[in-house]
């Protein structure tokens, strides 16, 4: 039986939205052309940072990051906060909490996403990220971070997030329950492949899951 349900964070209950507005308008280049690229990385199952380097293919990602904060210190830049998270994150996650399950958010963020994430006061029992433990999805030893902090079996985890390659594929593979949420690019495309056929549940939504929680008993 699920004892605990684990939240990757961008595109799960942060919009990256504002970010890469704000990266197209840092590179000059429309939203539109950049959030196109990002697509086409989607599908071709490359990384975000190579939709940045399609724009400037000299671009050094941690230089023109430096360089950001340089020129803007005290603004969001490629951060977020509480006006990104998605609608139903406070709802969802506070239900679930009520129904008696462990809420954890344990995503690929840097340290200052935690931070963040901290100062959201989310309905959650504890926020990790991959910068924090040293160790990023898909990497075994990340999942195997996520079953220790919840204190439980790998089988009593549901983790929940937008990709097949860094969410659902690799938490199965642990031994998890997985959730595919159709949120964000990813999610849409992966959610149409056949391999979305291995996860426990495929949501439209947060308020969707304690439902199939409660089927998953």
């Amino acid at each position: 039986m699920v004892e605990a349900v684990v939240f990757d964070v961008g595109e799960t209950l942060i919009s990256e939205t504002r970010i890469w507005s704000r990266w197209a308008e840092r590179l000059g280049v429309s939203h539109f052309v950049l959030m196109g690229l990002l697509g086409g990385m989607a599908a071709l199952d490359r990384p975000h940072g190579d939709a940045l380097r399609l724009v400037r293919p000299d671009l050094d990602l941690d230089a023109e990051e430096a360089a950001w904060e340089r020129d803007d210190p005290d603004g969001p830049r490629n951060q977020f906060d509480a006006g990104d998270l998605y609608p139903d994150v406070r709802a969802a996650l506070s239900a679930i909490r009520a129904a008696g399950y462990q809420v954890i958010i344990a995503g690929n963020q840097p340290r200052r996403a935690y931070d963040a994430l901290i100062a959201m006061d989310l309905p959650a029992d504890s926020v990790h990220t991959s910068d924090g433990w040293g160790v990023a999805k898909p990497e075994a030893g990340f999942f195997a971070k996520v079953a220790a902090v919840a204190g439980c079996e790998p089988a009593g985890i549901l983790y929940v997030g937008d990709r097949l390659d860094n969410d659902v594929l690799p938490a199965a593979a642990a031994g998890m329950r997985t959730a595919l949420l159709r949120r964000g690019p990813w999610g849409y495309l992966h959610a149409d492949r056949p391999e979305a056929r291995a996860a426990d549940v495929v949501a439209d939504d947060l308020h969707a899951l304690l439902p199939a929680l409660e089927r998953l008993r």
